[in-house]
């Protein structure tokens, strides 16, 4: 990967909301409103895909600092983390074109270090697993957007979806070398790897 894949991400993914939110935050501020951002259980727990990862991390910090800087003026700010569902964005075809270009930009050396079958086994596994994962009940999500829009206490973070709710959240509060090593056991190895 180069810079522009991590610039690409950041400026939509995180650089977009914070732009939108500032321009919006003084009427919401007046109105003692609420802010409700879509981040990703992605934001808690970081996998492979570097960029998404760090543009996810990028908006749950945001939202942590704005909710505590607009608390004193009865502003809500809250996080929707949704866990893998069957979206567009999650198409196994989009997602496996993607690493194909990120595949034919390498270095030839650091294909090397992966080996020429590294890329194939990758959308294998995608295909495989990936897809089978994915929860097709988006009424989660809006279920979730509607409570914290509406309700009179909403929860500071939702996260719909079973994968977020019992694996993925689980994961992210467990020490680095137990996650680490329960994420790593589940990667391809790379051909160089000792």
């Amino acid at each position: 990967m180069v810079v522009d894949d991590f610039k690409n991400i950041i400026n939509v993914n995180l650089l977009g909301v914070i732009a939108v939110t500032l321009s919006v935050l003084p009427f919401i501020k007046k109105a003692k409103g609420r802010i409700v951002n879509i981040s990703s259980v992605l934001g808690r727990i970081c996998l492979s895909s570097g960029p998404y990862c760090v543009s996810k991390f990028g908006m749950e910090a945001f939202n942590d600092c704005l909710r505590l800087n607009m608390a004193p003026f009865g502003v809500k700010v809250l996080c929707i983390e949704p866990g893998f569902f069957k979206t567009g964005m999650a198409d196994t075809k989009h997602i496996q074109n993607s690493f194909q270009k990120i595949w034919d930009r390498l270095p030839q050396d650091v294909r090397d270090d992966y080996g020429s079958d590294y890329i194939d086994q990758l959308k294998v596994r995608l295909t495989k697993n990936y897809e089978k994962k994915l929860d097709e009940d988006l009424m989660k999500v809006v279920s979730c957007m509607a409570h914290a829009v509406s309700a009179v206490y909403p929860r500071t973070r939702y996260s719909p979806g079973w994968d977020a709710k019992f694996f993925w959240l689980p994961l992210s509060y467990m020490p680095s070398f137990i996650s680490d090593a329960i994420l790593i056991k589940n990667h391809i190895k790379p051909k160089a790897s000792i």
